[in-house]
């Protein structure tokens, strides 16, 4: 009975553990549209708007991949210091961003190269992509 007591221990703490520990990931793109030259997307690519806001939880990690060929210089304007690294990511790089304490960030990505240089067509000024995070 002692060895079954166990074993039902160990089987619930093995699943109970890794859900405890691990931290959900979020992810995003920046893709090319033709208003803007870019905006933000969803997981699968989708574009969405150039101004975005979104929820989650503390320990959270956010990936947003660039689906456009421009490379991006990513800077936080405001809210609880974040660990960015190297502020250029690159077209066809993932970028991680980790939010380990509550509080609201605001972080904006600005085009490198212009879409005239990329040889892209778009109709107006290219965006700022602004990315305001709410972390509970």
């Amino acid at each position: 009975m002692r060895k079954l007591a166990l074993v039902v221990a160990l089987a619930t703490g093995a699943v109970f553990a890794p859900a405890a520990v691990a931290s959900p990931t979020m992810r995003m793109t920046i893709v090319h549209f033709v208003q803007g030259c870019h905006v933000w997307g969803d997981a699968i690519g989708s574009p969405t708007t150039p101004t975005r806001t979104i929820t989650v939880k503390a320990g959270t990690k956010l990936q947003i991949r660039i689906n456009c060929p421009m490379s991006f210089v990513f800077s936080q304007v405001s809210g609880p210091k974040l660990q960015l690294g190297d502020p250029r990511t690159y077209g066809g790089t993932v970028r991680t961003i980790v939010f380990r304490r509550a509080g609201v960030y605001r972080l904006e990505a600005k085009n490198v190269e212009s879409s005239e240089q990329q040889g892209l067509q778009t109709l107006g000024p290219d965006n700022t992509l602004v990315l305001t995070v709410r972390v509970r």
